[in-house]
């Protein structure tokens, strides 16, 4: 038969003169990480039989015509699947469809109360709709890495919260809708840079403040019924083609003036005009009045002049008279309040006891190095504060006050670092047991390549300055160094307990589980080293690389972060790879690659879910929907019933529900999506240790009672 039409074909040639081959089609794969993604979302949708063709695993989509899905060659460019009757939620690695053009999941009933994923896809996206859903929680910050997107349409959800400033880089947007929700707060000042906006959709929410942040939007259509705006509506808006103000509070009569030296705003219709029209400035207008500067308002400038530097005089004279002042009054003034030293001195560490008290640790304000001034603490908080911008350097280094140690001397304490001796491998390089002929035991960091990618002996030097200055009881502080023969190495103590993520997750019959006492205790401790390096160091110094396997215990079990400081000469996108499916990662480091404070925020809360769960933050063994940590825990955090199946087993139950409530009540805080709503590390440290002394007040005035309690009343026996 193969043959017979081969010669039939053969003859139409012959017959027709047309030498054109035959067309054999061939079915490229569907890229790999398209399929993965759209596996995932299958099982993350509970309407598993109203998708033609979609498969739970492997599937070729673009060849087999899943419901729903465009292709473009062998990739997926497009998913609609709007008003379909679907639940569940969005696929958690939607990010990795690094050819999706347009994602359309409205009208269906996903969401179910939770927020949007965050791992949304965002190189070429240019259309989102997920309105008429069950969302709730705020607009999701990864649309502010969405570049190219055109039209974002969110209505009809149950998103709250304030507008957070994600607009600022999407040029390209032309229509947004987010009516519909309960979105509070004011309008975001990234507002005004939507260049391209024609279409704006915000009735029936419950937002606030004045909508100047809208005067000079190319706007041809906007709604803002229905909100609880406030002030006058611009001139400019109300010239726009379609406008709907209705429900909202505005101010009646003329809009005030604006302020002196400043210019009037350009009208729509003069930002409109035709390159063909000019204005003259000194013509007369219709009404024959001039359009010069009358004497009233030259008196009325001058006038404001001098009432000005009247007022500038003043608080200069003010401010000359109290410098004196300040520093008796800064700790006043202090951003975060410290709790009192008394309460905090009162209180002493210990191992295993049956309350965790706050230990002696130097407030921030009591510390020996001054903090920095207001302003800079404020701008350390900035999200914008990016971990790429390293500590400065100077040209000469400080003298660093450790022990300086040859290679041989290191050579024959690791037995010339033998492997029997390897105790750890990270980032940096790796980690052998020193014993020296005095009996003392230290350990030994042996730098890889990335971090010193000069191999500079300046540059080491200046990083064993750096590190050096870093003191703090919760810090593994340095204890030498060696930069023989192009070696650096760095010298450390030697903690016997290990890591915590050791004591966590390797324990065996030998080891005794860590009591719920012992783990708020290195929660505090932690928190507390976390906030020395972004809340007390000048400049704020960013872990990067802060997890559980770099929480070291000593033989009371109380923690040492280690690494600290060590992140500014290691680039970020050599963090990004090591943190590549740990767990660890804040989801805008994986959309941007850039570390902050807040990234830090967001590791230090995923290492408590270790403590509180005893799981490990990915786990491939585990069941799909349990293999990440976070996003199998958090909405639990706030479901006592769900908490209780979640704690660790190797507890027994030896918890109290209100310590375990509120430690939950501060992981939920820490990892949040959107950076901007995480807590600084000093609120943490204020929480952990409220959560503490509530605690042993409790248990204070429980024993100082003479009745005897009940059997089943036992909180007051643990934290």
């Amino acid at each position: 038969m193969a043959r017979a039409a081969w010669a039939a074909w053969l003859l139409v040639v012959l017959c027709c003169g047309a030498w054109t081959p035959p067309r054999i089609l061939v079915s490229a794969a569907t890229d790999a990480n398209d399929v993965t993604a759209l596996n995932t979302l299958f099982t993350s949708l509970n309407s598993l039989g109203q998708l033609q063709g979609w498969k739970a695993s492997g599937g070729d989509p673009c060849s087999e015509s899943w419901q729903g899905i465009t292709c473009s060659g062998s990739s997926v460019t497009a998913i609609k699947l709007p008003g379909l009757g679907l639940s569940g939620n969005l696929a958690y690695n939607m990010n990795t469809m690094d050819s999706l053009v347009e994602l359309d999941m409205s009208q269906n009933s996903l969401g179910g109360g939770q927020q949007i994923q965050y791992n949304l896809p965002n190189k070429k996206l240019e259309r989102l709709n997920l309105a008429g859903n069950q969302f709730s929680g705020a607009v999701p910050y990864s649309i502010s890495t969405m570049p190219k997107l055109q039209y974002l349409n969110l209505n009809h959800n149950q998103l709250s919260g304030d507008i957070t400033d994600i607009f600022s880089n999407l040029p390209s947007l032309t229509t947004v809708d987010l009516s519909s929700n309960s979105l509070t707060g004011n309008l975001p000042q990234s507002f005004t840079s939507l260049s391209s906006l024609k279409t704006l959709y915000l009735q029936n929410n419950q937002l606030t403040g004045s909508i100047n942040v809208l005067a000079n939007l190319p706007l041809d259509d906007l709604n803002v019924a229905n909100n609880r705006f406030t002030g006058w509506i611009p001139n400019e808006l109300k010239k726009i083609n379609s406008l709907q103000t209705d429900g909202n509070s505005w101010s009646t009569g003329s809009a005030p003036p604006p302020p002196p030296f400043t210019a009037p705003p350009h009208s729509r219709s003069n930002r409109r005009k035709s390159p063909g029209q000019h204005s003259n400035g000194n013509n007369n207008s219709s009404s024959g009045g001039s359009s010069g500067i009358g004497a009233g308002a030259i008196a009325g400038i001058i006038v404001s002049v001098l009432v000005i530097g009247a007022v500038v005089a003043f608080f200069l004279i003010k401010r000359k008279q109290r410098k004196g002042a300040i520093p008796e009054h800064y700790e006043q003034r202090q951003p975060f309040n410290s709790f009192p030293s008394n309460e905090v001195k009162e209180m002493k560490p210990i191992q295993e006891a049956t309350t965790v008290e706050v230990e002696s640790l130097p407030s921030p304000a009591a510390v020996s190095l001054k903090p920095p001034p207001k302003i800079e603490r404020n701008q350390s908080f900035d999200d914008d504060d990016i971990a790429s911008k390293p500590v400065v350097k100077k040209s000469n280094a400080a003298p660093v006050k450790a022990t300086v140690y040859s290679v041989a001397d290191l050579q024959m304490a690791t037995d010339s670092f033998n492997m029997d001796n390897l105790i750890g491998e990270g980032t940096f390089g790796r980690v052998y047991r020193a014993q020296f002929s005095d009996a003392k035991v230290l350990a030994v960091k042996k730098l890889n390549s990335t971090v010193l990618p000069s191999q500079s002996s300046d540059d080491f030097y200046e990083l064993v300055s750096n590190i050096s200055k870093l003191h703090h009881p919760n810090l593994s502080e340095l204890v030498g160094y060696c930069m023989e023969h192009g070696q650096h190495l760095l010298v450390f103590d030697f903690y016997r307990n290990g890591s915590l993520h050791d004591m966590l997750h390797l324990s065996d019959e030998y080891n005794k589980p860590l009591s719920w006492n012992s783990r708020v205790k290195i929660a505090l401790g932690s928190a507390r080293a976390l906030e020395h390096l972004h809340e007390i160091c000048s400049p704020s110094i960013i872990h990067k690389n802060f997890k559980s396997s770099n929480i070291l215990l000593d033989t009371e079990l109380n923690p040492h972060i280690s690494d600290a400081g060590l992140s500014s000469f290691v680039p970020d996108a050599e963090f990004q790879a090591s943190d590549q499916g740990s767990g660890y990662g804040a989801p805008e480091v994986d959309m941007t690659g850039q570390y902050t404070l807040k990234s830090d925020v967001y590791s230090f809360g995923v290492v408590m879910l270790e403590l509180l769960t005893g799981r490990k933050p990915f786990d491939s063994s585990r069941p799909r929907s349990e293999q990440s940590l976070v996003r199998w825990a958090t909405p639990q955090l706030h479901d006592i019933d769900a908490l209780d199946r979640m704690v660790d087993p190797a507890l027994k139950g030896l918890y109290p529900a209100k310590s375990l409530s509120r430690f939950a009540d501060v992981v939920a805080l820490c990892v949040q999506p959107e950076p901007e709503f995480r807590p600084p590390m000093s609120e943490v440290v204020q929480a952990l240790v409220r959560l503490v002394q509530r605690a042993n007040m409790t248990r204070r005035m429980l024993d100082g009672e003479e009745a005897s309690r009940r059997p089943d009343d036992q909180d007051h026996e643990f934290v």
